[in-house]
């Protein structure tokens, strides 16, 4: 239950007040060990947010990650198909590689709105991630901020596909396409499929550290991350 405690303040930044208000209630965590609890918890976050989510910003973070690369959406993978069988696929490869250029454009200039998000995370909640699993902090996260970082994120999607050129580029696309005889026509939202596509990235990302700090000795970095995270080891 300790660990679960410890966690959901790395995730949700309550006050140093609040926190050592916490420790001290904790079994074998005293003011006598003088562990910087806040700081600790302060630090496995940056390690989410700053460490995880900055390598979605470097030129590939998504086109050449497996695990979060924005592929084509349903409704659009029959004109990728169409386009290649018409001697257009390098026209369709394009196109996919600017919705994750968007993406990690985005991803780029919003995540500090993302950190300010999870800053207003209150302690309230903190009796259904006690007992969570190893994402459960993460999926807290999830469900308690993506509308806002929807109505954050979709703007900067939006510029970012003008920035990368991805708007002329997928309007040459669907106009090829629609030019087809007997397709049916498509007019796909790209910015929402991008954006929705972008946050589930991110999330993923943050999810994977908090597994690494939860069960990996050597995900903890520095004196002070192995202070704190060494007392969820003893629970």
């Amino acid at each position: 239950m300790k660990n679960i405690l410890l966690l959901l303040g790395c995730f949700t930044l309550i006050s140093c007040a609040e926190l050592q208000q916490v420790a001290n209630q904790l079994p074998n965590i005293g003011q006598n060990q003088n562990l910087d609890i806040a700081g600790g918890l302060k630090e496995a976050l940056n390690n989410g947010i700053s460490k995880q989510v900055t390598k979605l910003t470097a030129v590939d973070g998504f086109f050449k990650n497996e695990m979060v690369k924005i592929l084509l959406p349903q409704e659009l993978q029959k004109v990728d198909k169409t386009l290649r069988q018409i001697g257009m696929g390098s026209l369709a490869d394009e196109g996919l590689k600017v919705l994750n250029r968007a993406a990690e454009d985005a991803v780029k200039e919003s995540t500090p709105i993302f950190v300010d998000a999870v800053k207003n995370m209150s302690f309230k909640d903190a009796k259904n991630i006690l007992m969570g699993n190893e994402n459960a902090a993460t999926n807290y996260l999830q469900n308690s901020t993506t509308t806002a970082l929807y109505s954050k994120f979709n703007p900067v999607i939006k510029n970012s596909f003008t920035k990368v050129g991805a708007d002329k580029i997928w309007s040459q696309i669907i106009t090829k396409y629609n030019s087809v005889p007997l397709v049916k026509k498509v007019n796909p939202d790209l910015t929402d499929y991008t954006t929705t596509k972008a946050l589930e990235g991110v999330f993923k990302m943050i999810a994977i550290e908090e597994k690494n700090i939860r069960t990996d000795i050597n995900s903890r970095t520095t004196t002070l991350l192995q202070k704190v995270f060494a007392i969820q080891d003893k629970k």
